[in-house]
């Protein structure tokens, strides 16, 4: 099984170092209405695209960069990122354009910074109307891609003494959004005098990063 893993671990950085040889990785952090901080802490992502290139081959662009979901420029991004502590609110040509970006391969990475959970699962139903949040498995591909996480997504900021859960969406088998509840893994991605997370804890947020990032561009 180690020998399998390591194979599956090599295959992978091989492709997706082929893949991006002559692009520069970017996420793009998702603009949204309804009054909720959609831009709070924006290092959080540029701290983890230096991350992934200081320890793999792919090439990134650490720069803040953020979208509306009304724009064309959302499927310039493979992956936008989600977060803030309030509301949410999609129109019906927002929900339908964020369903036509994640049909087209698109990825969405949404991380409850606590107080966007009731929101978010309220915005997302417009979305898909068609299927229910489901939680991930830990035995999915997203927790070994990369890292092994054999208990899901680790606990990096402590909200309500609750255990830390993923959820998301599919289309065609593919998860296309992963969504983290009591476990607030951008947190520690951000500089570390901000939440003052000791290092290995900041390690692990890393560590899941680079797993979600690799699972979106290689699904």
């Amino acid at each position: 099984m180690k020998l399998r893993f390591l194979f599956t671990v090599i295959f992978m950085f091989c492709f997706i170092s082929s893949m991006l040889a002559q692009h520069e990785l970017q996420i793009a952090r998702l603009k949204y209405s309804g009054g909720g901080d959609w831009y709070n802490d924006p290092n959080e992502e540029v701290n983890l695209l230096k991350y992934i290139s200081s320890i793999t081959q792919i090439k990134t662009k650490p720069e803040y960069v953020f979208v509306d979901i009304n724009s064309d420029r959302i499927f310039n991004y493979p992956i936008l990122f989600m977060t803030g502590h309030g509301n949410i609110s999609f129109t019906e040509s927002e929900a339908k354009r964020l369903r036509k970006y994640l049909e087209n391969g698109g990825f969405l990475y949404a991380d409850d910074d606590y107080g966007m959970d009731q929101a978010f699962r309220r915005e997302m139903k417009k979305v898909f109307p068609d299927q229910e949040l489901k939680e991930i498995p830990y035995n999915h591909p997203i927790y070994h891609c990369f890292y092994r996480f054999d208990n899901g997504p680790p606990k990096i900021h402590e909200h309500d003494n609750k255990p830390p859960q993923a959820f998301g969406y599919f289309l065609n088998g593919r998860l296309c959004v992963y969504y983290t509840y009591e476990s607030n893994i951008s947190d520690g991605w951000n500089d570390p005098e901000v939440y003052n997370n000791p290092p290995e804890i900041r390690e692990l947020a890393f560590k899941m990063g680079t797993n979600i990032i690799i699972y979106a561009l290689t699904h």
